[in-house]
């Protein structure tokens, strides 16, 4: 599956060191370690770690000052000016998120290099994230600055022909996984700017693309089988799941981690098993959410590995639709575009029979392992709306759950569950302000789209004008300053919510022309 061998990540290369660092609380962020570059050989940071850390006066935190630069936060020492239009503000970012093509590996380093510029989110978020960057170019388009666009495709393009599949991030910490695919709805964005040749440009990587979520399907041999990504589903569907090769710590989140483990094994929940189900968490970008928790409610209970993702599939399905297209010869008999025509005919007839519950009136998971559809109900359960299907009986029921439960004071609201997770209640996320704000335009339900978003962008606008910055995620129900939950602090930045908020504003701002002019 890949042309390169997949580097060492931190854990792998600083061994004791590693495990001394992110237990002992050098830094607050488990993931600054990771991030941070040595400033000398491993092999000989190692060493004198070896002779230093048995002395008397060793100072753990002393030695890795002076053996690692530390990372900085992108975009920190921005000063934003809030007397101008979130527009402008937004517009005056890009370049402060933006990184050049990177130049050779620093030997040490986990960032894998890109060869050409990209946008990061921000913060403590200092690479290109896969799923972020496709809400990230909406807003580029808007923008003017379609050759950023390409430059991301490309380095896209890049890792899947390096790797075999787009990483999490251009990290070697992330590379036992991928993020929700949306590669092929990047390559629709861009060709919707520079013309249909653009599929052609790009159809190597998004078959590889497929080839790599379907990996291992010829292993599906009985009813409840699941390998890798795939999963065979009520002994007729080859469907997929979120995974993760390893049942390590994260890297990134090793002490957060290991310390659940411990509260964790007293409840019988083994520690591989616990860790592998969070990744796989990861790998579906809500990290975390009661969605995959057993209970819906304690971390403990997550069991991401067992459930066959809404979303995931629908964009499977788009990624199958769009392979249909592009490798099409008018004649089936001679092309072997048939064969995406037929999974993506078949996915959407799985989509229907598994995932849709007629007694809630909304999409749900499949739980695999059960044999049922899992109880959470959240906005993963509006992409069959946004990829079109959905019957426009379903759409309807899924609309007035959405306007009674999920619409909030400043947007769709995650799920209807309080954990603290940040992938909940009471927080709203731009990438699935736009997914569902699409979805709903999908189907005719245009007020309610259009409440949606303008409350969503109501509140964006106030966080900028009080703060000055444009944040991960927001506190939707209270339509708050301030949102919490996870295991780190809110970020800001950044690329996505940016991307969305121009994509937004544009047709809000091209209403009111219309209205206008009427």
């Amino acid at each position: 599956m890949t042309n390169s061998a997949l580097p060492q990540s931190s854990d792998q290369l600083f061994g004791d060191l590693f495990i001394d660092v992110q237990l002992g609380h050098v830094f607050a962020d488990s993931k600054t370690f990771v991030d941070c570059t040595p400033k000398r050989d491993p092999a000989e940071i190692i060493a004198q770690y070896q002779i230093q850390k048995i002395q008397p006066d060793f100072d753990l935190s002393a030695f890795v000052y002076a053996c690692f630069n530390e990372p900085e936060k992108i975009g920190d020492k921005y000063i934003s000016d809030t007397s101008i239009s979130t527009v402008e503000h937004i517009n005056r970012l890009w370049d402060h998120l933006t990184r050049p093509a990177d130049g050779e590996p620093v030997t040490g380093s986990s960032r894998i290099p890109l060869p050409h510029p990209y946008v990061v989110p921000g913060g403590r978020f200092r690479e290109i994230f896969y799923w972020d960057t496709y809400f990230t170019m909406l807003g580029l388009k808007e923008a003017g600055r379609v050759d950023l666009i390409r430059d991301m495709l490309d380095n896209f393009a890049f890792l899947i022909d390096e790797f075999g599949f787009i990483p999490n991030g251009n990290r070697t910490y992330f590379m036992s996984r991928s993020q929700p695919p949306f590669f092929a709805l990047m390559v629709e964005l861009l060709a919707d700017a520079t013309g249909p040749e653009t599929w052609e440009t790009y159809k190597p990587q998004l078959l590889r693309e497929h080839d790599f979520w379907m990996q291992n399907q010829e292993q599906l041999l009985d009813e409840t089988t699941m390998h890798s990504r795939v999963a065979k589903v009520a002994g007729k569907y080859v469907l997929n799941r979120y995974w993760d090769e390893s049942a390590q710590p994260r890297p990134e989140s090793y002490r957060e981690e290991v310390e659940l483990s411990h509260s964790a094994e007293p409840l019988g929940v083994v520690p591989a098993e616990l860790y592998n189900h969070i990744r796989a968490a990861c790998e579906s970008g809500w990290d975390f959410s009661s969605r995959w928790l057993r209970d819906q409610k304690t971390m403990t209970s997550i069991h991401t590995a067992e459930i066959v993702s809404v979303d995931l599939n629908c964009l499977l399905y788009s990624l199958e639709t769009a392979l249909h297209k592009v490798t099409g010869e008018p004649d089936p008999e001679a092309s072997p575009n048939e064969k995406f025509a037929a999974l993506s005919r078949r996915r959407a007839q799985a989509i229907q029979e598994i995932f849709w519950n007629d007694d809630t009136g909304f999409f749900h998971d499949y739980d695999a392992i059960a044999g049922r559809q899992t109880e959470a109900i959240t906005l993963a359960g509006v992409f069959p709306l946004f990829f079109k299907v959905a019957t426009p009986e379903q759409a309807a029921r899924v609309h007035d759950l959405l306007k009674a439960d999920f619409l909030q004071p400043g947007g769709w609201v995650t799920t209807l569950h309080q954990t603290g997770q940040q992938w909940d209640w009471p927080n709203g996320w731009a990438p699935l302000q736009w997914v569902v704000y699409q979805s709903l335009l999908n189907y005719g339900f245009v007020e309610t789209a259009r409440e949606g978003r303008n409350r969503w962008l109501d509140l964006n606008d106030k966080v900028f004008r009080a703060t000055g910055k444009m944040m991960e995620k927001y506190n939707v129900v209270h339509a708050a300053i301030t949102t919490g939950g996870g295991e780190y602090p809110n970020q800001d930045g950044f690329g996505w919510t940016n991307g969305v908020y121009l994509a937004m504003d544009k047709d809000l701002k091209s209403e009111r022309i219309k209205e206008r002019m009427s």
